[in-house]
């Protein structure tokens, strides 16, 4: 939801940090790399209960993954790349829970992973039909694949991760909060795949 409103706000100061990391060659698969190693250590931090470490890493992660493209505009973009990225993501959207399944209640994380993944199955979905008709948009930004917006899309969920990050004790009403409005964000997207391929 907030992802379209912030884009223009980062954009340009990640271009120019992505123009200068590509004039030293350094590849947007390295940046993804880095992101995903800091978003799991994240993770591991949760599971070990160093929370603010958590925080600290989950803000590199995401920067990390807002360079990337940046890094990858410089130089040169590819599908390679985009799929890394993706799947980066999705790697780190699962993790974050799963930590804390081992440092608190785990029916919280359960629920929020299953919703991560429904939510995951409609945007994916979504973008290879969009491919295949031929949909573009940059709301969002400039990416490899049709990016469908919804309620919870990347700035709502590291909002979430921060606040479980910073306040630990509140996991629980906050992922099943965040798991349910992810599920309302499915449920928007399949009703605009209904409407936009039916």
């Amino acid at each position: 939801m907030l992802d379209g409103w912030i884009r223009p706000r980062i954009d340009p100061g990640l271009n120019r940090a992505g123009a200068w990391l590509a004039a030293r060659g350094v590849s947007a698969n390295q940046v993804t790399g880095i992101g995903l190693a800091l978003g799991l250590g994240a993770a591991g931090a949760v599971a070990l209960g160093a929370f603010g470490l958590a925080a600290v890493l989950v803000v590199l992660g995401r920067l990390a993954d807002g360079l990337d493209g940046a890094v990858a505009r410089a130089r040169a973009r590819t599908d390679l790349g985009g799929y890394y990225d993706i799947v980066a993501d999705f790697a780190f959207y699962a993790a974050l829970p799963l930590g804390f399944a081992f440092s608190g209640p785990a029916l919280p994380a359960a629920f929020l992973l299953a919703a991560f993944y429904i939510n995951g199955a409609s945007f994916l979905a979504y973008a290879i039909l969009a491919e295949k008709r031929g949909l573009k948009t940059r709301a969002q930004g400039e990416k490899s694949l049709f990016y469908s917006a919804g309620l919870m899309e990347g700035t709502e969920t590291v909002a979430f991760f921060l606040a479980m990050c910073l306040f630990p004790a509140a996991f629980a009403p906050l992922a099943w909060v965040f798991g349910a409005l992810c599920l309302v964000t499915a449920a928007g997207r399949v009703a605009e795949a209904r409407r936009q391929f039916g």
